[in-house]
């Protein structure tokens, strides 16, 4: 029986798990975390919409019954592809084939300093400790008497205005319009500052016009400062410099600009392509290495005529390239090109605020709302996630509060670096 190894458990890998033939196949799964998550729902985190548990399940309840499968956390730390093993933080794997499916990271186009200076939303952890820092502004806001420093404390710089950006900047748009007068009435909406900037001319480039004016218009509803072809150059010291040359502060940048694949220690530099993604053929497997390596969704990169600088890095790509790889490794042999079946786009902005462009039309608002509602409901795992999700949604929607508003700072000691070195 062929050992299959899979690196990362999202979208793409936890598919693979599920579709690859077990009679065929002993499946092993890495994982940093023990978990699968919803990423498209990391900005709740953030905003004290919901908290982790809602939005992940434990890799271990989804593979309980599953015949040949088996969970192993750990970081990747090197791949020695002549040896055919995997080494992570704990121990080293055998595989016969090796699948990809590390996911993405953030990419801070080379301002490196960005990583230890800004927030973040591409991960629970990140988006947790986003959470806190919001509410921290908030409580020190509260009880500052100074008015500069309490407007100061109370900026909020939003970079990237793609799905991600205009979500997060639309739940603190939300916090600010309708929140501050319930639970800081010590605050005015004028204290608190909330710009989303994005370096093209437009917000949300995949969707089309009509979706993306919208989106702006409803940003600046919820009191929104949007600013478009504006760029960012460099954050330091709190004052962020813009493209153009000139400087502003802004006490709290959380950062939705960019992402690149995950590094992966051991692969040959020729198969690294645009955007640090692993370069594969029509079949997701790795240039060069096509017998025992493939690469699976946001870290893989497939060019093609309809997509030359490789597929959008969201849900549906990695979803459908791991169903078609399952189902050529379970045939035995590649016949299925893999052909992206775009389902079209969607970005909530809050309460009955929201803009999709689906196959053949677009509509926005309360519509767009509950499609949006519906659509991320059915895709959290566990039955229990999915009535949490739907009882919070429903408590915020009729009273815009929550109980969640939790400040949880981590404790500082016994001091430890990442998990697993």
């Amino acid at each position: 029986m062929e050992k299959i190894v899979i690196i990362g458990g999202g979208f793409a890998g936890l598919n693979l798990v599920k579709r690859l033939d077990p009679g065929k196949y002993r499946i092993s799964l890495v994982d940093r975390n023990n978990f699968h998550c919803f990423p498209p729902l990391f900005y709740q985190i953030a905003s004290s919409g919901l908290v982790s548990a809602n939005i992940c399940f434990p890799f271990r309840r989804e593979i309980k019954k599953m015949k040949n499968v088996s969970y192993h956390m750990g970081h990747v730390k090197q791949i020695d592809i002549a040896a055919k093993k995997v080494t992570t933080s704990y121990e080293t794997l055998d595989y016969d084939r090796l699948i990809i499916a590390a996911g993405s990271t953030n990419n801070y186009f080379g301002m490196e300093n960005l990583a230890e200076e800004t927030f973040g939303i591409k991960t629970v952890a990140e988006a947790a400790h986003t959470r806190d820092e919001i509410l921290d502004r908030l409580e020190r806001g509260a009880i500052c008497h100074d008015p500069e420093r309490r407007r100061r404390l109370l900026t909020f710089l939003v970079v990237g205005g793609g799905p991600s950006g205009v979500e997060i900047a639309g739940a603190i748009g939300e916090m600010k319009k309708y929140i501050l007068s319930k639970e800081y009435p010590e605050l005015k909406p004028d204290d608190v500052t909330v710009t989303l900037i994005e370096a093209a001319p437009q917000l949300l480039g995949a969707m089309k016009k009509k979706s993306r004016d919208r989106a702006v218009k409803d940003l600046e509803s919820l009191m929104v400062n949007v600013r478009l072809s504006t760029g960012l150059k460099s954050y330091e010291n709190k004052y962020v410099t813009f493209a153009d040359g000139h400087k502003e502060y802004y006490e709290t940048l959380i950062w939705t600009a960019g992402v690149k694949g995950e590094p992966i220690p051991g692969l040959p530099p020729e198969t690294i392509g645009r955007g640090n993604r692993i370069i594969v053929d029509e079949y997701n497997r790795v240039k060069g290495y096509e017998d025992s390596i493939m690469a699976v969704g946001d870290i893989a990169l497939m060019q093609c005529e309809a997509y030359p600088n490789g597929h959008p890095q969201m849900a549906q790509p990695a979803i459908q390239q791991a169903r078609n790889l399952a189902k050529n490794l379970n045939k035995g042999e590649f016949r299925h090109k893999f052909e992206y079946l775009d389902k079209g786009s969607m970005a909530t902005i809050g309460k009955n605020r929201a803009v999709a462009d689906l196959k053949g039309f677009s509509f926005s608002g309360f519509f767009a709302w509950l499609t949006w509602l519906f659509i991320h409901l059915i895709s959290i795992l566990g039955m229990r996630n999915k009535l949490s999700v739907m009882v919070n949604w429903f408590w915020n929607y009729l009273f815009y509060s929550t109980s969640l508003r939790l400040l949880l700072r981590p404790t500082r000691f016994p001091l430890r670096k990442h998990w697993g070195d």
